[in-house]
C-alpha cells in the first residue's frame, strides 16, 4: 500500500465518521426545531436562511434531489408552519419558498445553540484553523454538489 492509498483510506474513514455524526446531529437539530421534522429538512432551512426566498427547483438542484423529493420535503415544512410558498411572479408555474417568521425563529434558536456547542468543542483551535477547516469543507462540498456557493 502506498502513502497515497493510506491517505485516501484515512480520508474515507474520517469522512465516514464525520457523515454519521453529521446525520445524527441533523436529526437532533431537526427535532429541536419541531418534533415531526425530518432530519433531511434541516438542510433546507439552512439554505433558505442563508439565501432567502428561492424557487423549489433551485433547491432541488442545489441539493441534488428530484423535484418529487423536494416537493414532499417542502410540503412537510409548510404543514409544520416553517415555510411558506407563493407563486413566482416571473413564472406562474413555479413557486417561491421562504421561511416563515416562526420557522426563522425556531431555526435561529437551534442554530445559535449549535454554534455555541461548536465554540466549546473547538476552543483549543485558533481562528485560522477553524477558517481553514471551513475553507476545505467548502472546497470538498463544491466538488460533491457541483456548486461554488
Amino acid at each position: 500500500m502506498t502513502g497515497v492509498d493510506r491517505e485516501f483510506l484515512a480520508l474515507e474513514r474520517e469522512l465516514a465518521v464525520f457523515l454519521r455524526r453529521a446525520r445524527a446531529s441533523s436529526g437532533e437539530m431537526a427535532r429541536e426545531i419541531h418534533p415531526d421534522l425530518e432530519p433531511a429538512a434541516y438542510g433546507l432551512l439552512v439554505r433558505l436562511e442563508e439565501t432567502g426566498e428561492q424557487r423549489a427547483t433551485a433547491l432541488a438542484v442545489y441539493f441534488g434531489v428530484g423535484k418529487a423529493t423536494m416537493s414532499r420535503q417542502l410540503r412537510a415544512l409548510e404543514t409544520l408552519g416553517l415555510i411558506t410558498r407563493r407563486p413566482d411572479p416571473d413564472d406562474g408555474r413555479a413557486s417561491l419558498v421562504a421561511l416563515t417568521d416562526e420557522g426563522l425563529a425556531r431555526f435561529s434558536a437551534v442554530r445559535n445553540a449549535r454554534r455555541e456547542s461548536y465554540v466549546k468543542k473547538l476552543e483549543g483551535w485558533d481562528s485560522a484553523e477553524i477558517a481553514e477547516l471551513a475553507r476545505l469543507l467548502h472546497r470538498l462540498n463544491s466538488l460533491q454538489g457541483g456548486t461554488d456557493d
